[in-house]
C-alpha cells in the first residue's frame, strides 16, 4: 500500500507542530529539574531530540507527538528501529564526550489537542537492551 503524500502546506504544519512540541516537552522536562546539555544532536544514523542531565544521570530523550492516533500513538512511533537508533546514539554520544554515567532512556509523549499539548513523560521506557 502506498503512503498519501503530504503537501507541501501540510508538512511545514507538521514540522512547526514537531517544533513547538519539542519545545515544550524541553520547557516540561527543565520545570522537572533537568538540564539541557544538548538538542537534536546528530551522527550519521540520526538523531536524538534531548540530551539532558537529572542529577549524575545523562538521560538521552525522544519527544513524540501526534495529532491523530489513527496510525498509533506516539508512544507507539518509538519502534525498535528507533529504539536502536537511539542506542546506537547514545553510544557515541558517551564515546565522543567521555562519561562513566549512569544512562536513562524516556520518551515525551504529546498528543495535541483542542486544549493543547498533552504530556506523557515515560522516565525509562526503554533500557540498553533496547
Amino acid at each position: 500500500m502506498a503512503w498519501p503524500r503530504r503537501s507541501k502546506a501540510t508538512s511545514a504544519k507538521a514540522s512547526k507542530i514537531g517544533r513547538d512540541a519539542e519545545d515544550y516537552a524541553l520547557a516540561y522536562l527543565q520545570r522537572r529539574g533537568l538540564r539541557l546539555l544538548a538538542r537534536n544532536w546528530r551522527w550519521r544514523g540520526g538523531e536524538i531530540d534531548l540530551i539532558l542531565k537529572e542529577g549524575d544521570t545523562l538521560v538521552f530523550a525522544e519527544v513524540r507527538c501526534r495529532s491523530d492516533a489513527r496510525f498509533g500513538g506516539a508512544v507507539d512511533s518509538v519502534d525498535r528501529r528507533k529504539r536502536h537508533r537511539l542506542l546506537e546514539g547514545a553510544a557515541l554520544y558517551l564515546a565522543r564526550h567521555g562519561g562513566d554515567v549512569p544512562v536513562r532512556f524516556d520518551v515525551v509523549a504529546m498528543a495535541l489537542g483542542a486544549d493543547g499539548f498533552q504530556v506523557e513523560w515515560i522516565r525509562g521506557a526503554f533500557d540498553a537492551d533496547g
